[in-house]
């Protein structure tokens, strides 16, 4: 098979967060395909009551806690390496572009308004029941 053929399939979760009714994040359902060495386009809206935006975009592989990928303030898209996060001017939607799509960029991506992941990942398998 060629390469150039291969698919990568990243899957975009859907995830609503309020946190005492000031934030809304939400995120498509279903999975992105693409092609490898395309860019992929992952899109993120949300309503916000702070007035000092902090953008935030994380990537979760099965079985492993999420990483921190990419943070963006204010109104400079931020690049880094194959990412680069872009925010709309009405400040409602930002998406996470991955350049150059590989096999190794499969996993599920979250987008976030505050940082989410802060604490020791471990504590994010806790079993409560």
């Amino acid at each position: 098979m060629d390469m150039q053929q291969l698919q990568t399939l990243i899957e975009a979760a859907r995830r609503t967060v309020k946190c005492k009714g000031e934030d809304r994040v939400t995120q498509p359902t279903g999975d992105v395909i693409t092609t490898e060495g395309e860019t992929v386009t992952l899109g993120c809206t949300f309503e916000t009551t702070k007035y000092n935006y902090n953008f935030f975009w994380y990537r979760q592989y099965p079985g492993k806690p999420p990483e921190f990928l990419i943070f963006h303030s204010g109104t400079q898209n931020e690049t880094n390496y194959r990412l680069s996060v872009s925010v709309s001017d009405d400040k409602t939607k930002m998406d996470l572009q991955i350049s150059s799509a590989a096999v190794t960029d499969s996993a599920l991506y979250y987008c976030a308004v505050r940082p989410t992941v802060t604490a020791n990942p471990q504590s994010l398998y806790k079993n409560t029941s």
